[in-house]
């Protein structure tokens, strides 16, 4: 066999195609393996590149060829797309893997740790249950709306419905009554694991000083700071706290050409569950400022008075994750800005 440098591998559940290339790119192997006959090959052959698809197994297959010697590269989907000739198929995915980890400026994913991906879990339960609620929530209120009975949107109007389902004198017909008493069973069972879920997010968030020290900026709870912890990469990785707001998507669509710059919407390419948490957290704190006025005089105050809501709280967004760089990289607590007085 000749002197492999790089292993491209296509990942499956049960059948992997790897592609072995040597220094000139030439193919020194084409090889389709079993889970076990992969474990195996990969722990006798000598240590080099392995590229991967970072998706599904993806991270726990990173650790354990790290483990065993090998570098290991994770490369995201739509990155490896442009190198696949023609055909689309495993032994082609195997070979563009492979192709696109040689490239100089080519971007890899960070492979996450267990204890990163078992948070990860975490943050999805919560969310998927959450979603399961809401879904039952607004089928419960289509419901009774079909016998005319409504109430405003929000959770916090629940007891409003269910005071419709329980109340005797209502004109409700005994199945529509029976089906949504079954809606309030799920929907109470869902907030009690919402609960639990929720209480585990602040065990967990006490235990690391980088969540503890996320929380002092306005904006950012438990919840947001499990989040960045979780799914963003080492602010190690970025030379300026704009790069790491380019990578949340955070940052307005070029469209330029022919030396003119044309600015579009926010790209929205990064890491969603972070970039929609940033935004929401900016609402509070513009709620907080329109509301109760706080904030006054502060970059926040003096956009909202010439700015939609919505438009401040992206270019909020955007000034979070920069300062989210900046407290991670520093290794310091957030900082109130200082109020420019106006003469």
């Amino acid at each position: 066999m000749e002197q492999v440098t790089i292993i491209g591998v296509d990942l499956a559940k049960n059948v992997f195609q790897v592609h072995g290339a040597s220094d000139d790119g030439s193919v020194a192997f084409r090889k389709k393996l079993t889970r076990p006959q992969f474990e195996r090959f990969m722990r006798e052959v000598d240590p080099c590149l392995v590229a991967m698809e970072a998706c599904s197994g993806a991270h726990y297959w990173a650790r354990e060829l790290a483990a065993v010697g090998h570098e290991v590269r994770l490369i995201a989907p739509r990155y490896v797309k442009p190198f696949l000739k023609r055909q689309k198929n495993d032994a082609a995915d195997a070979e563009a893997i492979a192709e696109a980890a040689l490239r100089p400026t080519m971007r890899f994913v960070e492979p996450k740790s267990a204890e990163q991906q078992a948070r990860a879990i975490v943050f999805r339960t919560r969310e998927q249950f959450v979603s399961q609620r809401t879904d039952l929530v607004n089928a419960l209120r289509s419901h009774l709306y079909e016998f005319g009975y409504s109430a405003p949107q929000g959770i916090q109007y629940l007891s409003r419905l269910a005071e419709v389902v329980e109340e005797k004198g209502t004109d409700l017909p005994d199945p529509a009554r029976y089906a949504c008493r079954l809606l309030l069973e799920q929907i109470a069972t869902l907030t009690e694991q919402i609960k639990a879920l929720q209480n585990k997010v602040a065990e967990i968030s006490v235990k690391t000083g980088v969540s503890r020290q996320l929380q002092t900026m306005p904006g950012v709870g438990p919840i947001g700071a499990l989040a960045i912890e979780t799914f963003a990469p080492p602010m190690e990785q970025f030379r300026r706290g704009r790069d790491f707001a380019a990578w949340l998507g955070l940052v307005p669509r070029q469209h330029s050409s022919g030396g003119k710059q044309v600015l579009g919407k926010v790209t929205k390419m990064g890491q969603r569950d972070i970039r929609r948490l940033l935004i929401s957290g900016a609402m509070t704190v513009i709620v907080a400022c329109k509301r109760f006025g706080k904030h006054q005089g502060t970059w926040v105050a003096r956009m909202l008075e010439k700015k939609p809501p919505m438009l401040v709280a992206v270019a909020l967004a955007n000034k979070m994750a920069r300062g989210i760089w900046a407290m991670i990289t520093k290794g310091q607590d957030y900082r109130e800005p200082s109020v420019k007085v106006m003469a």
